[in-house]
C-alpha cells in the first residue's frame, strides 16, 4: 500500500518523498514494494526507482535524481529533523502505533485504528468493497475483520500463514505456479501448504523471522504473471485518495 501511494504521488510530480522502514520488512507482495531496497539497495516498481540511504543527509542528492530514498527508521524519528509538510502513516498495523495529528501540517492515515480529525487530518478506507479508497475528514475506517479480500471467488484460501514461530524458509520465488496442497516452505520444521492452485503472487522474504499465523504468502487463482510485478487495484485506489487528500488541503 505504501509503495502504491508513493508511486501515485511521484507520478504526479511529488518528488520529495522519504519512505521509512523497519530493518526486516515483512511485505508479502515485495516484488512491488520499495521495502526490497532495504536488502537489495535499489528497487524499481513500474519504472520508479527507490534507493536505500543510511542517513537523512543523503536524501537531497537522491531527490535531485528523482529517486525515492528508503531509510531504516522504525519509529520515523527522521520526521522530527525533516519536519515534513505531509506525513502518511501506511504501516497498516490495524492500530495507531503512535502517529498524532501534530506530526505534520497534513497527516494522513490508512485503515483501522485512527480517528480522522483526532489522530490524523484524514483517514482512508482500506477495506475492499463499496467504500474502498473513501477519504474521511472525521470518524474511523472500518474495523479490521481479519478476513482477506475476495479474489476470483477466493478469500481465506488464498492466504498463506506461518504455522509456528520461527524462521521462514522457501526455495520458491514469487510468480511460481503452485498446486493445491503443495508445500511452499516451512517454519520451525512445520510445512506451509497451499490450499489453492494458482500463481504465488506474494511471498515473504525467505530467512525472515515469523510468528504463528503471520501472513507470509498470497496465491492468485487468476494465474496472471503480470499481477506479480504490477501495483494492485487496491493500492492504486488508495494512492489516488492520498493524492486527493494532498490536493484538497493545498489547492483549496
Amino acid at each position: 500500500m505504501a509503495t502504491g501511494c508513493a508511486c501515485r504521488l511521484h507520478s504526479s510530480g511529488f518528488f520529495r518523498i522519504l519512505m521509512t522502514e523497519i530493518d526486516k520488512p515483512l511485505a508479502v507482495r515485495r516484488a512491488v514494494s520499495f521495502c526490497e531496497a532495504v536488502h537489495e539497495q535499489t528497487w524499481t516498481v513500474e519504472g520508479i526507482e527507490a534507493i536505500r540511504i543510511h542517513d537523512v543527509r543523503e536524501i537531497f542528492d537522491v531527490w535531485e535524481r528523482r529517486v525515492i530514498p528508503v531509510l531504516v527508521d522504525p519509529r520515523a524519528s527522521s520526521a522530527k529533523t525533516l519536519k515534513p509538510d505531509i506525513l502518511l502513516d501506511a504501516i497498516l498495523a490495524k492500530k495507531n502505533e503512535g502517529t498524532t495529528i501534530n506530526d505534520a501540517p497534513l497527516v494522513i492515515a490508512l485503515g483501522p485504528g485512527f480517528c480522522a480529525g483526532k489522530d490524523a487530518h484524514y483517514v482512508i478506507e482500506t477495506d475492499r468493497g463499496h467504500n474502498l479508497g473513501r477519504l474521511m475528514a472525521e470518524g474511523y475506517a472500518s474495523p479490521n475483520t481479519g478476513v482477506p479480500g475476495d479474489i476470483a471467488g477466493h478469500s481465506l484460501l488464498r492466504v498463506l500463514r506461518a504455522p509456528a514461530d520461527g524462521i521462514f524458509q522457501s526455495d520458491l520465488s514469487i510468480g511460481a505456479r503452485v498446486t493445491e496442497g503443495q508445500i511452499i516452505g516451512q517454519a520451525a520444521g512445520k510445512p506451509v501448504k497451499t490450499r489453492l492452485a494458482g500463481i504465488l503472487r506474494g511471498l515473504i522474504r525467505p530467512g525472515s523471522p515469523v510468528t504463528l499465523n503471520l501472513k507470509i504468502g498470497d496465491v492468485a487463482p487468476r494465474g496472471d504473471l503480470e499481477y506479480c510485478s504490477t501495483i494492485s487495484e487496491k493500492a492504486r485506489a488508495i494512492g489516488g485518495t492520498v493524492l486527493e487528500a494532498v490536493l484538497r488541503r493545498y489547492n483549496s
